[in-house]
């Protein structure tokens, strides 16, 4: 990984001539992602976000954290116990100048150590199980990293709507049609291709029962959802 969302990130914190960064998935095309977006407040999040936030309780874990604006809004608003994680080195390092008191920097599958009462995966947070087949191998993860009763807060969309609109992709045959492969691009740079999940709510808790979550759909907000899986 060459961490250009970690660039981006530092970039705009430090005003070193910062650009917006631009993806493309294999179904759709170019988009932009504007940094400043991942150091918006809480009056400017989602519904889903916003949400999440009201129901995180406990010592908490905000997975993917960016820039850490989640975690910020945890730790000085609502008063939480909450750490940052996230793989990029550099996100890390502007969440601890933006003052985050807590962080983590490593994949989710390679952190161990520490038990929490509540998991946040937001921004899709579906993404970070990369492809159909390891959805059972980060759920049985994340059943680790929670204590008794602990909930996870996450955040998945539908893809099913991109294939059955006129002039949509057609329905992949070999693989499950949420599974994207997303390219991103900073400054003219390419970052490595990666794979990413959109799962919709059935599969997921499907999923999370062979696992031994209790799953509820707290909110969803177009083709969006916000889940919430407790460990029983």
């Amino acid at each position: 990984m060459k961490d250009l969302m970690g660039k981006a990130i530092w970039d705009y914190y430090h005003n070193n001539s910062p650009e917006d960064i631009h993806t493309e998935t294999s179904i759709s095309e170019n988009d932009i992602l504007p940094i400043a977006h991942l150091f918006r407040d809480f009056k400017d999040m989602n519904p889903i976000e916003q949400k999440a936030l009201e129901l995180a309780k406990g010592k908490t874990l905000d997975i993917g954290a960016a820039a850490g604006p989640h975690t910020l809004f945890l730790q000085d608003l609502r008063k939480l116990d909450v750490t940052a994680l996230d793989v990029s080195p550099k996100s890390i390092e502007v969440c601890k100048l933006r003052g985050v008191e807590k962080t983590i920097c490593s994949s989710i599958l390679g952190f161990e150590g520490e038990k929490f009462d509540t998991l946040l995966l937001l921004m899709n947070g579906t993404g970070i199980f990369e492809t159909f087949d390891k959805i059972q191998i980060y759920l049985e993860k994340l059943h680790s990293l929670l204590n008794e009763n602990g909930q996870i807060l996450i955040d998945g969309t539908d893809l099913i709507y991109m294939y059955t609109h006129k002039n949509g992709p057609d329905l992949p045959i070999e693989r499950y049609y949420g599974e994207v492969d997303y390219f991103m691009t900073y400054k003219d740079e390419k970052e490595n291709p990666m794979t990413w999940l959109y799962l919709d709510y059935g599969s997921l808790k499907q999923f999370a029962r062979i696992q031994g979550f209790q799953t509820e759909m707290i909110l969803r907000d177009g083709h969006a959802y916000l889940a919430q899986l407790i460990k029983n």
